[in-house]
């Protein structure tokens, strides 16, 4: 080919032809809203209507202004959403960490903020923080901008993961069910169960589909979420013994993703206990701070023999709370054993039954049980089976009366009538 011929313009004299960069953009925002559009769809109207039923259950107690707004108070009814832990966080987003114990004077065992603040772990407040500093959003706006996001994101994870086991229609069963879980009232509140199970379901579906790296970024922003993800991280640890076992994935991406995953929750242990001076340190602001402390299952023991008898005597006690959470308690071995009959990845199995564990033995508000095994999300698996065999007319009623009874307990009881 000559000089002459390279440089020829194409046949018809026109100029060349550039590449519809808009025109890809737009083909790609269509596919996904194709792809994902149903479940968000699903899962917003679900809890657009249990929001609703406790909107309306806030609003017609007409007490709030009375209350500190540490426990609820406020100029709004729904400014409960961020009372409680959310109070805290705001605080943290605010002003940082100080941990140390420090009583209150002449009030043996209260802790004052600085006391109780590192018991929150850093990834909510900084995402509230930086959401707050781009947006103009005070703390609450910002925080509850996240925890919804974040309830959206976690949705599509847990979608994404019923899916490889039981396709479509029971991927939007599963997000569906994250919508009405006892304990769901928390995720469109100030509260960080929506961004760890986001950070949980993305993490375990990256491992199903063998994305090592990734698996192990989620896991160790996990880690600076909630303590419960040393559960995720054993969960990723299994999965990676697993693999070399096997040999699919080479030696290298498995055991990166391994040594990345536990850092976010061992950083932040070893700064709070250094801070503290103190090895155990995290530990004994948990006890302190909170009463919460790991004690083989005493503490739940103690509820589940106590709650069917009527006797509420026992620490925290709440007996409406304590009931819904012996049910919740009782369920979940239930799907448990449903989940294990599928032969899923062990990374969903390890970090079930890890995570359930570790709020079982620990002693804690045992009618918060709802929220703490609310990142659970392989639990929706089995059901979700089951019910895409539904109809859509039914489908929608059993899961439509879900979410206005999840408004009932999951907002009203938790925030109104207990702690959550």
């Amino acid at each position: 080919m000559t000089t002459a011929e390279l440089h020829r313009p194409p046949s018809g004299g026109g100029a060349p032809e550039v590449p519809d960069i808009g025109g890809r953009f737009r083909s790609r925002l269509r596919a996904a809203a194709v792809r994902h559009g149903p479940v968000l769809l699903t899962y917003g109207v679900l809890k657009l209507a249990g929001f609703a039923v406790f909107l309306c259950l806030l609003d017609s107690t007409g007490d709030f202004r009375r209350k500190n707004p540490r426990f609820g108070g406020g100029e709004h009814a729904w400014d409960v959403l961020a009372s409680w832990d959310g109070w805290w966080y705001q605080q943290i987003a605010l002003h940082g960490y100080d941990p140390a114990l420090k009583p209150i004077p002449g009030a043996t065992g209260l802790i004052t903020l600085e006391g109780n603040s590192a018991a929150f772990f850093p990834l909510y407040p900084a995402l509230m923080r930086l959401v707050s500093e781009v947006t103009g959003l005070g703390p609450y706006g910002a925080g509850m901008t996240v925890s919804v996001v974040a309830s959206f994101v976690a949705a599509l994870g847990i979608h994404a993961v019923a899916c490889r086991l039981g396709g479509h229609r029971a991927g939007l069963v599963a997000a569906g069910l994250w919508a009405v879980w006892p304990g769901s009232g928390t995720e469109w509140s100030g509260y960080s169960e929506s961004l760890y199970t986001a950070l949980a379901a993305w993490s375990c579906h990256a491992v199903m589909t063998r994305r090592w790296l990734t698996a192990g970024l989620l896991t160790c922003a996990a880690g600076l979420c909630r303590p419960t993800a040393a559960a995720l991280v054993a969960a990723l640890a299994v999965a990676v013994v697993l693999s070399l076992r096997r040999r699919e994935d080479g030696i290298r991406r498995p055991l990166a993703a391994l040594a990345v995953a536990p850092l976010g929750l061992l950083g932040y242990l070893g700064w709070v206990n250094y801070r503290m001076g103190d090895v155990n340190g995290y530990s004994e602001l948990q006890e302190g701070a909170w009463a919460h402390t790991f004690d083989w299952g005493a503490h739940t023991v103690d509820v589940l023999t106590s709650v069917p008898v009527g006797r509420f005597d026992y620490l925290f006690a709440m007996p409406f709370e304590d009931v819904i959470g012996v049910c919740v308690v009782l369920t979940v071995p239930v799907l448990t054993v449903l989940l294990l009959r599928l032969r899923p990845p062990a990374v969903l199995v390890v970090y079930t039954v890890l995570s359930y564990l570790m709020v079982m033995s620990t002693q804690q508000y045992f009618g918060n049980v709802s929220r703490y095994l609310l990142p659970l999300f392989p639990l929706f698996v089995p059901p979700a089976l089951a019910m895409r065999r539904l109809g859509r007319p039914s489908l929608a009623a059993v899961l439509g009366t879900a979410a206005l009874a999840s408004g009932s307990y999951a907002g009203y009881v938790l925030f109104e009538l207990g702690v959550p």
